[in-house]
């Protein structure tokens, strides 16, 4: 099925820009008790945590770096690019994207449960949380039925995330 357009979103960040989400296959993962949504289009794979190498100095969130097929990926903690507090345990994955095109990274994440396809009316607006409570990685939300039981995906801006949190080469 091809990708449309559906309507702009606001970011939640105030002054950003709108984003226009696509319909189109979003894998969903989990941090915590939340469901998270990315457009599927740059992952390119999923792997079981394994600690990356540490690099001294590096930012709290920047875990280290993989060796992924003879290149060095830097790891990221997408809970620490968040807010969250750390946490790793069996369940915890990597999530190797390259979703801008201009630098791989692995992203470490509590599950991936699974990949939805969503659909212009799936998608709906971030609310405003007021002055303190800006989300400005979250650009929106999307509603979707697993085995009979509504949820709500919150759909990050990976890029604009991975903008403001990862070294580039």
């Amino acid at each position: 099925m091809p990708s449309r357009p559906a309507s702009p979103a606001p970011t939640g960040a105030p002054g950003a820009a709108a984003t226009a989400y696509k319909a189109g296959k979003y894998l969903v993962f989990r941090l915590g008790t939340e469901s998270y949504g990315v457009s599927i289009l740059g992952i390119q794979e999923i792997r079981f945590y394994e600690p990356p190498t540490r690099i001294a100095g590096s930012p709290p969130h920047v875990l280290g770096v993989f060796d992924l097929r003879g290149a060095s990926i830097p790891v990221i903690d997408l809970r620490a690019c968040l807010g969250l507090a750390p946490h790793f345990d069996a369940g915890t994955v990597t999530v190797v994207a390259n979703p801008d095109g201009r630098q791989t990274v692995g992203l470490v994440v509590d599950s991936v449960s699974d990949v939805v396809e969503l659909e212009a009316g799936h998608f709906r607006q971030m609310p405003s949380l007021g002055e303190q409570g800006s989300t400005p990685y979250v650009s929106g939300l999307a509603s979707t039925t697993q085995e009979g039981l509504e949820r709500t995906l919150l759909l990050l801006d990976l890029p604009r995330l991975l903008t403001a949190h990862v070294p580039r080469a």
